[in-house]
């Protein structure tokens, strides 16, 4: 009860001091699993765009939150668990060690006698050379998902998709100060390969980072909006680089909107 009514004081101090304005430019609101990714400039931004959410998709969709800052205080680690039903990020995590490089091809002969098959036989009798292997097959999302470390970053984002919930996300990773957004790191890229029935809507937060700039702590009264676009998919074979900048091209489109 107390969280609830912690949310409608919220919603109500978050319109009035930024009007809170929601445009659906490229998709309606509707209620169904998305990955929302937005520019990132103030730790208002996480608020405003929940506020910004209509209250049925508010109940499913979780923002992510920095643990580092929004656990730092015994309030801050409730509002955000009890309202917002954050998903906390470590961002001082460790990150996963490489898998070992895969032999390499020259070894030829040498591995194939190893292996005691025909191949070997053929070869050594100077017949015609091996047949080549197939290439390598793909990981499937959830394999990808299954070989994800515990200690990843991204752990809790994949356990909070898995439940069934949307999220909200900031793919450069920390605030900008810009007018454009940051590289896009390489979060977003990862989830949607491990949840390609996800839909990926971007959004771009407009003047949040008046209301609270970095180092204030009383809110400033600044309209402010958040657009959101049309859905983007991750491509067959696209590349991570090409689409983390298709992704942060979308978010940047919706700026002059």
């Amino acid at each position: 009860m107390l969280a609830k009514l912690m949310s409608f004081l919220l919603l109500g101090i978050v319109r009035f001091l930024t009007g809170s304005q929601a445009r659906w430019y490229g998709c309606p609101p509707k209620a169904e699993q998305r990955i929302y990714f937005a520019n990132h400039q103030s730790h208002a931004d996480m608020v405003l765009i929940w506020a910004a959410l209509p209250e049925e998709l508010r109940t499913i969709t979780r923002p992510i939150a920095a643990k580092d800052y929004w656990t730092k205080t015994p309030f801050r680690q409730w509002i955000t668990t009890a309202v917002f039903n954050a998903v906390y990020v470590d961002r001082q995590a460790t990150p996963a060690r490489p898998a070992p490089a895969a032999p390499s091809e020259s070894v030829g002969v040498v591995d194939a006698m190893a292996r005691g098959g025909a191949d070997a036989d053929t070869a050594m009798a100077g017949g015609p050379d091996p047949s080549p292997e197939a290439p390598p097959r793909a990981p499937t999302p959830e394999e990808l998902r299954a070989a994800l470390p515990s200690t990843d970053p991204l752990a809790p984002l994949v356990q909070a998709l898995e439940s069934g919930d949307s999220i909200v996300i900031f793919p450069e990773g920390t605030r900008g100060h810009g007018d454009e957004p940051q590289p896009f790191k390489s979060g977003l890229f990862k989830l949607a390969q491990m949840f390609p029935q996800v839909v990926l809507v971007p959004a771009w937060i407009n003047n949040v980072q008046r209301v609270m700039p970095k180092g204030e702590v009383v809110p400033v009264p600044i309209l402010c909006s958040v657009t959101f676009g049309a859905p983007i998919a991750l491509e067959r074979g696209e590349e991570r680089r090409p689409f983390l900048d298709r992704a942060r091209a979308a978010v940047l489109a919706l700026r002059d909107i």
